[in-house]
Formats: structure tokens, C-alpha cells, sequence
């Protein structure tokens, strides 16, 4: 499998040095506008990033990360990837995709974080994924800590003759949010094609690596527009300290000056997180719903489908108004639905 070591680009300018990357996504994903989506709810102009179009066991945004921390681990020559989530975990999928897909063996610790749920979440969805894509996988309680597990895994392997490379849960540490430095320079190279300009980003943030990137992104091109994550789990403070604290490691690998990044910018309402993480309430199975039914597209009950309820929201209230452009980066994630029947069998 070939390491890519050519520079990243945008206008010329190198922007992520030769920071070794591993071709995983499809890429560059579509961007278009939500033309039904956009007249229901008789707003700004509403766009769409395709981020669950990136391949690699149905997409997501984790692919992007993959491409750079599945590279660091095949410089380091590790024989082994070991990494972490909740038991519907879109990044627990694509870690194991990518692993299958350069023939690494792949152990995952899950989580069950998620009260109450019934006997499709622990079957169906992400989970079963995991297990076709051939995952070892350890189910450990909420009280768990997954990071102590993981080195615990790790020390075993190695103690067997193996080489371990762990990644965090989402892939968010400095190496993996290059993955959305790269994808907002992806994302104003489109908006440049088109001539066009954007005023808001939307996205779900969790482990915030894909919200970090972005902002560190959107300071290397002098972008003007705002981004604003949607928390899925985290209160306010939390999950805003989460996003900052990448900025000034992901902004150093590309020698970028963060003392110029205005702390400000690090936008996060956190009014969707209802019950808590992967627990969806009324608003984000409408959010769901009528994408569905406008314009084709399944968002997912834990991350796409609660920041797309953020929209709706900041369209409501006028946050986000008429002769503006709207940018929903969908972040993927759509697998889990089957995780989740009882919220959508009753519909008609």
C-alpha cells in the first residue's frame, strides 16, 4: 500500500507539509444545494457536504482521519489497530474497514454508554458491521475506561509478539484532525469553483476532531463564515473545551501561528443533547424524517440527525435568514438506523 508524501495543496501553497496520508476516502465528496429542503423551511440557501459518500464500509467522516492516523501506524509498522466507541460506533466501523482493507488486525473496545436501549442496538446497525468487517471486539460497561483498556489490549499484544498502534476515540488527537484541515480545503476549492460563498457550517461535534480541523482550515484561508458544532453528548463547556484544546497541536503540524486563532470562533450549542449521547429526542427523528422525505438523504439518530435539528433550529429562529448559504456537513453514520427501529416504525 503506498504512503502518499506529496504535499497537500490549495492555491499552490503547501498546507500539511509531507505529513504521510494513505488514499481512503472518496474524495473530493459532492456539495449541493437542498432545494426542497431549503423552500420547506423558506430560509437561507441550505448545502450539503457528502461526507457519508467517503466509501469505506458506507462512508463517514472518520475516513478522512483514517487516511492520515492509518498512515502513522503503517510507518510505524504496527500489525495491529486497537481503538474505542460506543457500541453504535461510526468510527469503530471505519477503523475496521480501513484495517480489513490493509490487512491489519483490528481489536475494538465498545462501550455501552447508551441507557435503556433494546435488543436491535446490541444486534443490528454499527455493530453488526463490526463484526462482518471482522473486528475482535470487547463489550465493557459505561464505568469502563476505554483508554486504559485500550493500553491494556495494547500491552498484551505486545507482549505476544505484536506491534499495536492505538487510536483515539474518533480519531481526534493533532494527526487524525488534519483529516478536516485538509476537508475545508477541499471545501473552499468546491465553493471557489462555484463562485460562491458561505456564511455557516453545520456539523455534529463529538470527540471534536472534525470541528477542530475545520477551524484550523478556515484560519489558514482567511475564511470569514462561522462554524458551528452541535453537540451530540457534551454540555456547553465540555464539549467547547474538547474542540479548543486541538486547535494549537493540529495548528502546529501545519506551522500555523495559533496565536492569531480567535478562541471565539469555537461555536457549539448544545441545545439537541436532550437525554445524552445516541439517546434522540422528538426533534431530531423529525430532522431525520424530512430530509428523508425532502430530499432523499438518511442522517442518523446519534450525530447527522441531531446537528441537522440544530439547523432547523437556527433557521426558526431566524440565527440563520434569508440570502444566506447554510453549509450541513453530513457527517454520515445513516448505518445505525437499525439500531434505532422503534423511533420510526410507528411513522407513516
Amino acid at each position: 500500500m503506498t504512503l502518499l508524501k506529496e504535499p497537500d495543496r490549495h492555491d499552490g501553497i503547501a498546507i500539511l507539509g509531507t505529513r504521510a496520508r494513505i488514499e481512503l476516502a472518496h474524495s473530493p465528496t459532492p456539495l449541493v444545494r437542498l432545494n426542497r429542503l431549503s423552500d420547506r423551511l423558506d430560509g437561507p440557501d441550505i448545502w450539503i457536504k457528502r461526507d457519508d459518500c467517503t466509501g469505506l464500509a458506507g462512508g463517514g467522516n472518520k475516513a478522512r482521519k483514517l487516511e492520515y492516523l492509518m498512515a502513522a501506524a503503517l510507518e510505524a509498522n504496527a500489525d495491529t489497530i486497537i481503538s474505542a466507541g460506543a457500541i453504535q460506533s461510526n468510527h469503530v466501523r471505519q477503523v475496521a474497514a480501513a484495517s480489513a482493507y490493509l490487512g491489519l488486525r483490528c481489536i475494538v473496545v465498545l462501550t455501552d454508554t447508551v441507557r435503556g436501549r433494546g435488543e436491535a442496538y446490541f444486534k443490528n446497525g454499527n455493530y453488526l458491521l463490526d463484526q462482518i468487517l471482522g473486528a475482535e471486539i470487547h463489550l465493557v460497561s459505561a464505568e469502563t475506561d476505554s483508554s486504559r483498556e485500550m493500553e491494556a489490549i495494547a500491552e498484551r499484544v505486545r507482549s505476544d509478539g505484536g506491534r499495536p498502534s492505538v487510536i483515539p476515540v474518533g480519531g481526534s488527537n493533532p494527526i487524525g484532525t488534519l483529516g478536516y484541515v485538509r476537508g475545508f480545503f477541499e471545501l473552499q476549492t468546491q465553493l471557489d469553483e462555484c463562485g460562491m460563498s458561505a456564511d455557516w457550517i453545520v456539523l455534529p461535534t463529538g470527540s471534536g476532531g472534525t470541528q477542530a480541523g475545520l477551524l484550523v482550515g478556515a484560519m489558514l484561508c482567511n475564511w470569514n463564515g462561522e462554524i458551528l458544532g452541535v453537540s451530540v453528548g457534551a454540555e456547553h463547556a465540555r464539549q467547547y473545551e474538547k474542540v479548543r484544546d486541538l486547535i494549537p497541536s493540529t495548528a502546529a503540524l501545519v506551522e500555523a501561528d495559533f496565536a492569531v486563532f480567535d478562541k471565539s470562533k469555537v461555536l457549539v450549542d448544545d441545545g439537541l443533547v436532550g437525554a445524552g449521547y445516541g439517546e434522540p429526542d422528538g426533534r431530531t427523528i423529525e430532522a431525520i424524517e424530512l430530509l428523508a422525505r425532502t430530499e432523499g438523504i438518511l442522517l442518523d439518530p446519534v450525530y447527522s440527525g441531531k446537528a441537522m435539528a440544530g439547523l432547523i433550529e437556527a433557521v426558526r429562529s431566524d440565527r440563520f435568514r434569508s440570502g444566506q448559504n447554510v453549509i450541513f456537513l453530513h457527517t454520515g453514520g445513516s448505518q445505525a438506523l437499525g439500531a434505532y427501529p422503534e423511533y420510526f416504525s410507528q411513522t407513516g
